[in-house]
């Protein structure tokens, strides 16, 4: 009766705050209307013009609304907004997983990206479906679900679903080189460090941000700002090249140099191409 009671109050509770995420998005048309014509009676009074006359009707009201408005709030937010609003404050909870029956590659494939993202739980798919692994993170309280996919036992596609409402990003993976493969005399010592991140050209359009917010969100904020490990997102004909390494100083306690800093690859290493969100 207990177990009972409890997945009941955790269903109303999921549907209560689903329908106030759907309430909250179905306002945005409306805020995003009054926001343009606010702003359409601010310009033409900053520019000495006369007041539309679609809006003259409406000019005392919107006015009195203006007043209330700084420039720092004054554009409404989106649920895109708050999908990662509070990223930061948190340490994030991410759940890693396969498709069903991975081979051995595969299976590799997901302990090392355990390595990768910190704070993160590997969990066996089993006969797990879509619905119960979504409910198994709503449960226990994980922000992120990766779930990565194969062909042929060569990993080639990975989905990341931000909880409870999303984002998911859906990427097709390629060219996946796992730590195992790397030559012993070129692979870096693995570090548990919160890494450092570096996301190159991925700020110059709204996609790219958004996919950087997505990405950037798996990752708790960086702890320790001499922490030698690096991981790069860099970004070029819409395919996503991940690398992943730690440097060490030839000169340890003296003044460095470009030259003495020493890159070691800790892998794995793989290109992601985004398809859809």
């Amino acid at each position: 009766f207990n177990d009972n009671n409890s997945n009941a109050i955790m269903l109303r509770r999921q549907v209560r705050l689903r329908k106030e995420y759907l309430y909250r998005k179905s306002l945005e048309g409306k805020e995003l209307e009054e926001y343009e014509k606010r702003k359409a009676i601010r310009d033409a009074l900053a520019a000495g013009k006369k007041i539309p006359t679609e809006l003259r009707n409406e000019e005392d009201v919107l006015r009195h609304k203006d007043e209330y408005h700084d420039a720092a709030h004054d554009k409404p937010k989106t649920h895109v907004d708050d999908e990662y609003g509070r990223v930061g404050e948190y340490v994030p909870n991410v759940m890693i997983t396969s498709s069903r029956d991975p081979s051995t590659r595969l299976a590799m494939f997901v302990k090392e990206l355990k390595l990768v993202f910190p704070n993160s739980q590997r969990i066996n798919r089993g006969n797990l479906v879509v619905e119960d692994l979504v409910n198994l993170c709503r449960t226990n309280e994980y922000t992120d679900l990766v779930v990565v996919h194969e062909t042929r036992g060569q990993p080639d596609g990975m989905i990341v679903s931000h909880m409870p409402f999303g984002p998911t990003a859906y990427f097709n993976l390629s060219n996946v080189v796992m730590r195992h493969d790397i030559p012993k005399e070129q692979l870096g010592k693995a570090s548990e460090a919160v890494p450092h991140l570096i996301f190159a050209n991925m700020d110059g359009t709204k996609l790219g941000n958004r996919l950087k917010n997505i990405i950037q969100a798996l990752f708790p904020p960086v702890n320790n700002p001499d922490t030698k490990r690096i991981m790069t997102f860099s970004n070029h004909d819409d395919f996503i090249s991940f690398r992943h390494h730690v440097y060490t100083s030839a000169r340890d306690g003296k003044p460095r140099k470009e030259d003495d800093i020493v890159l070691s690859e800790v892998g794995p290493r793989f290109e992601m191409r985004p398809y859809q969100i």
